[in-house]
């Protein structure tokens, strides 16, 4: 069988929500009979670069991804998700949170290619009290996507036209729906009980995160412009406000998506109620890369259109 993977080979490789330059040091496909960890199929050792060598281990073939500039550019987009997630949760008092920062607080993760120290208090931590972990199969378009999103705002200082539709309170019914239909044929376990449970917990969740944790700070003047026209201005009316999960579509709900790990891991969620979100957000995600064309836009516009808009909304 060949490897994907050669020994010696310079890779990227998730750890937990984020991911890591590692190199590949041993490559060894495994049965039953000679597995390490109880798992089978073709496995790496690596060790992520900049780290101590106490962290090197065997990962399986799902979590390593070619060192390319697609790929790249996935993990900066990534790491800057979690450093605006990181730089809310720990200034929040401050009211300086802003994406793209340099913050290292959070999880042990967050810091673990640069300061040794910290990664090592970090993982000893991870490893005395051992929080259930959240490994989301995030496909290969959706992580296009991601890259693309974060290149036309960061890059190309284009926005998302708002509002969008379907918007993402719209998308989280039509999944609820899809899964309701699709009967015996999910093997989520008792949808039609949990699914209501799951999607308004998803809902809470974007609306209370969107301004702290999903934005990049190009996006905050028109998150501002948005508040006032359907929530603060003086022309809402009372008890007709929206919320944010109203207005914003799939680009941003994605971005929360892969954010939730993070959100998981600083949680007091038990392993079973972790298994059942982690199950239905790998859905959603199949979902939503079976609909992109229907949900992602493919072109974004620039401030100034977008703004004009707003006003005309």
């Amino acid at each position: 069988m060949s490897l994907s993977y050669s020994v010696g080979e310079r890779v990227l490789c998730y750890h937990g929500p984020l991911i890591y330059e590692a190199k590949v040091l041993k490559a060894e496909v495994w049965d039953e009979s000679n597995t390490k960890t109880a798992a089978v199929g073709p496995h790496f050792f690596v060790h992520y670069k900049g780290w101590k060598q106490t962290w090197d281990e065997w990962v399986s073939i799902t979590r390593l991804l070619k060192y390319d500039e697609t790929n790249v550019a996935l993990q900066k987009a990534l790491t800057n998700q979690a450093s605006a997630a990181a730089a809310s949760s720990s200034g929040a008092s401050k009211g300086k949170g802003t994406s793209g920062g340099t913050s290292t607080t959070g999880t042990g993760t967050g810091r673990a290619r640069k300061d040794g120290r910290g990664t090592k208090r970090g993982r000893e931590e991870d490893d005395s009290h051992r929080k259930p972990e959240m490994k989301l199969n995030v496909p290969e378009a959706l992580k296009v996507q991601l890259v693309d999103d974060w290149e036309a705002v960061t890059k190309n200082n284009q926005l998302v036209p708002l509002p969008r539709n379907p918007n993402v309170l719209d998308i989280l019914l039509e999944f609820k729906d899809h899964i309701i239909k699709m009967g015996k044929q999910t093997n989520l376990r008792d949808p039609e009980l949990i699914l209501p449970t799951i999607i308004s917990g998803l809902q809470v969740y974007f609306d209370r995160s969107l301004g702290a944790n999903l934005l990049y700070r190009f996006e905050r003047p028109q998150y501002a412009e948005i508040r006032k026209t359907y929530v603060t201005g003086p022309k809402v009316v009372v008890g007709q406000e929206k919320e944010m999960s109203a207005i914003y579509g799939a680009e941003h709900l994605l971005r929360m998506l892969v954010s939730l790990p993070q959100m998981v891991a600083s949680s007091t969620m038990d392993a079973e109620s972790v298994g059942l979100v982690k199950d239905y957000v790998n859905e959603l995600l199949v979902f939503l890369v079976n609909e992109r064309s229907r949900f992602f836009l493919t072109e974004y516009e620039s401030s100034s259109l977008q703004y004009q808009n707003i006003s005309r909304s």
